[in-house]
């Protein structure tokens, strides 16, 4: 079976773009040219013009004036990044990012809510615990790059400083949270899944949506085994970070 015209056109705009023929920035050539140098009317050429604007990799309007999107670095997630470590401010986000303390900003939103039957078995705690929900959009100098909701028990958290959204962001992140209110944090566990971004993840991040999101949970765990954060999800464009693991094997 024939491939459609537009997935035909789609595919050799997208390999002109990766091979360099416009840069970021660039404008690609008008509606009508496109129809001329492909020999299609403007039906396939606005639907591969549609599809490669979900992808994120060009925006604008169809007829004229649609350019090679800048595309954002890639930033690796090394598995030490929880790890404290002297210096300036930072937080496991901005080690991320390899940004300084200045470059970093956080929109923050703290609601008082129950464990659900998910929350409660990340947590390993009773359905209908009172816990504090934390909801941040993560900016790289003004770009917002990392969400999530984070949530915490509120009965470790109540009447402190942690329960304040006015001391986020905070140094040192949540296991630097916890050591202030006396909880020694000794393991952080992870799980990852990829999928396509919904309405509000495609719109807070600025992405088009047919480019897939990493989603992950986290959970700092204390020494007494205790669950004591929980952050699900938390939410990148999955097409520019790359997660690095190093396993050392004995013998």
């Amino acid at each position: 079976m024939a491939q459609p015209e537009y997935l035909r056109i789609a595919a050799d705009l997208r390999r002109r773009i990766s091979e360099g023929e416009w840069e970021p920035g660039g404008q690609i050539p008008t509606l009508p040219a496109l129809c001329t140098e492909y020999g299609v009317s403007e039906a396939p050429v606005r639907g591969a013009l549609r599809m490669l604007t979900a992808e994120g990799l060009i925006e604008g309007r169809a007829r004229a004036d649609t350019r090679v999107r800048p595309r954002p670095p890639v930033h690796r997630m090394a598995a030490d990044r929880y790890r404290s470590k002297p210096g300036p401010p930072s937080t496991p986000f901005t080690r991320d990012q390899g940004i300084g303390w200045s470059e970093y900003r956080l929109d923050k939103r703290f609601e008082r809510v129950q464990a659900d039957a998910e929350l409660a078995a990340l947590f390993e705690c009773e359905v209908g615990e009172r816990l504090l929900a934390r909801h941040f959009v993560f900016h790289d100098t003004g770009q917002p790059t990392q969400m999530s909701t984070s949530y915490v028990r509120w009965a470790d958290v109540a009447g402190t400083p942690v329960a304040d959204p006015i001391h986020e962001p905070w140094p040192g992140g949540t296991r630097a949270q916890m050591a202030s209110l006396g909880i020694r944090v000794t393991t952080i566990t992870e799980s990852f899944t990829v999928g396509m971004p919904t309405e509000v993840e495609a719109t807070t991040l600025r992405i088009g949506s047919g480019v897939p999101v990493l989603r992950y949970t986290r959970r700092h765990i204390a020494d007494t085994g205790r669950v004591v954060e929980v952050a699900h999800p938390i939410v990148r464009r999955g097409d520019t970070t790359v997660v690095d693991f190093r396993i050392e094997l004995d013998g």
